[in-house]
């Protein structure tokens, strides 16, 4: 590891282009959890400089997918408001020989004549020590003079991005590795200016499952999607954070507090890593499971639609009853609105719909042995005790008749009686869960069918 400056300061400097995703947030995440481990400062930086692609509303995604997440930054700065700064540097750089103003004809035919500016490149080497590649050396002679801005008030990333990042006092630079390429050309600038050299770390890029590197124009889904989803914030960070990144120990479920506690630039693997959605969703089961019951309450409450919340049957009380159940089943909370549009929720609250042939155990058709089946399982439940009616007390009534006549033939029915779906919770857990008169009256409904 390089040797640390005093006093750490990171910095996220996202471009306010389109919605904030995966494969640029883990930069984000990564600069966080350094400068929090090293009781640093995190800068928040808005690169609002192109004005034709820069959107407001990208910006309020960007502020609002970091505030979900939990960064938050100790300094906020866009990048338009240091346009003066960056226009007293471009001067003094023609003054001092290091830059100078070019007549060029537009690229786009029209025989405009344009003065750019360029910058003088005195065609040296550049070395740099990278916190994950290592020592890196470049030769900048087949960069030529290259430009940093359109005209004196106009200024190009590497101009500005080295400007800021000197005033802001950066000490690490924490990005992707498709910015390695940049890296000499902003050296340069910094030698020019007489600013110092930040650490660098770039990081392996982000792939997708097809191996290819994440991005909105390859369907990187937005944060705030993620959001809408019903995904913890804190288990999408804990996921990003495994993105390249391991503690070097069996662990993977962490909490933001163990992710600051535990983060070390050095454990950054060198090569690309993959975003695994079927990886985030066992995560988020595992947060999800870490929850508080009234938090999951709450969540799964936030989730139902109002056909489910407007049936007559509903309670608060009821989804209480019903929350383990629903945890079991769900690896993220927008899967319980997935249920209910599937009828899968419906049953709990109401009396379920369903064909009567729906009752029958494969491909048994005897309605006399269904009725007498179904007669003889109220006949059991309705001798136990409304107050001790448990899952355990409901499936030891009927667990020795259910093996005399066959547990398909018992159990089926009354399964399909109480919820009447193909899939759902087996028959002593939702007896338990509706009480004794209601597991009854759904009983003899069934038997209503073939009377």
């Amino acid at each position: 590891m390089s040797n640390q400056p005093t006093k750490i300061i990171t910095r996220f400097a996202p471009s306010p282009t389109g919605f904030l995703h995966v494969g640029v947030v883990r930069t984000a995440i990564f600069s966080y959890l350094y400068a929090r481990k090293h009781q640093g400062t995190f800068v928040l930086r808005i690169e609002d400089t192109d004005k034709e692609r820069s959107k407001k509303e990208y910006e309020e995604n960007i502020l609002e997918s970091l505030t979900w997440l939990g960064i938050t930054h100790d300094v906020f700065v866009r990048q338009s408001e240091n346009s003066a700064r960056h226009k007293a540097v471009l001067e003094k750089m023609i003054a001092d020989g290091h830059a100078y103003i070019s007549k060029e004809a537009a690229k786009d035919g029209s025989g405009v004549i344009k003065e750019i500016i360029r910058f003088k490149n005195p065609n040296t080497e550049v070395t740099f020590t990278d916190e994950i590649k290592g020592l890196v050396t470049m030769n900048t002679t087949d960069l030529g003079d290259f430009v940093i801005a359109k005209n004196i008030n106009e200024p190009l990333f590497h101009l500005a991005v080295v400007v800021d990042d000197f005033d802001e006092s950066i000490t690490h630079v924490i990005r992707g590795e498709d910015h390695v390429s940049n890296t000499p050309r902003q050296i340069l600038i910094q030698r020019a200016i007489g600013a110092p050299t930040p650490i660098y770390a770039h990081l392996p890029l982000v792939l997708g499952v097809d191996k290819q590197k994440l991005s909105k124009r390859r369907g990187a889904l937005a944060l705030t999607e993620y959001a809408n989803q019903g995904y913890l914030p804190h288990a999408l960070l804990n996921m990003v954070a495994l993105v390249g990144w391991n503690p070097g120990t069996p662990q993977e479920i962490f909490t933001p507090q163990e992710l600051t506690a535990t983060f070390d630039l050095t454990k950054v693997q060198k090569s690309s890593a993959v975003f695994n959605p079927e990886k985030l969703n066992w995560i988020n089961k595992e947060h999800l499971k870490l929850l508080a019951f009234d938090e999951q309450c709450a969540l799964i409450k936030k989730f139902l639609p109002e056909s489910i919340t407007t049936l007559e049957g509903y309670t608060d009380i009821l989804l209480k009853k019903i929350t383990p159940i629903l945890i079991e089943h769900i690896t993220h909370f927008g899967e319980v609105s997935t249920m209910a549009t599937n009828g899968d929720l419906e049953y709990f609250f109401s009396t379920p719909k369903y064909p009567k042939e729906k009752l029958f155990w494969k491909d048994e058709h005897d309605t006399a042995k269904l009725v007498e089946r179904l007669t003889k399982v109220a006949a059991l439940l309705s001798a136990l005790d409304s107050v001790n009616f448990t899952q355990d007390t409901v499936k030891d009534a009927l667990w020795n008749y259910a093996g005399e006549e066959g547990r398909g033939q018992v159990l089926w029915p009354t399964r399909v009686a109480l919820s009447g779906r193909d899939k759902s919770p087996d028959p002593f857990q939702l007896a338990a869960l509706f009480g004794k008169d209601e597991t009854l009256a759904r009983i003899h409904h069934a038997l209503t069918l073939y009377a």
